[in-house]
């Protein structure tokens, strides 16, 4: 399974940015599929995810803001994130979790990440 991010840049405040994330390799429905980011100076922390009964779960501090959305057909998940804050600056990553219950633990794969800065 690979994972490959795309999409970062560099925003102002209030700007909006979409993440997007190609997987190849056999991931199936019962995957949880997540976005993680890494602010400076902070561990990994789970941002967003879709977890094998297809529920949806989002970061207290971005619910609202951002929003996860996958294309099963064409292997590929987003991050669609607006009203973007400084706090949001981080690195961020896709990663698959086989067992599907996204326990923090339980991701076996990771893309290479893909930055995020939000800057006036």
């Amino acid at each position: 399974v690979q994972l490959k991010e795309s999409g970062g840049g560099s925003v102002e405040p209030g700007g909006a940015l979409t993440l997007s994330c190609v997987h190849s390799g056999p991931i199936y429905s019962s995957y949880c599929l997540a976005w993680f980011r890494q602010r400076p100076g902070n561990g990994r922390e789970r941002v967003s995810y879709f977890s094998r009964d297809g529920s949806i779960w989002y970061l207290d501090s971005v619910r609202g803001r951002f929003t996860i959305s996958k294309d099963n057909s064409k292997n590929i998940m987003f991050l669609q994130m607006n009203n973007l804050k400084p706090e949001d600056t981080a690195m961020y990553y896709c990663a698959a979790d086989p067992r599907g219950w996204c326990r923090a633990g339980d991701f076996g794969f990771w893309g290479q990440g893909a930055q995020v800065t939000v800057s006036s």
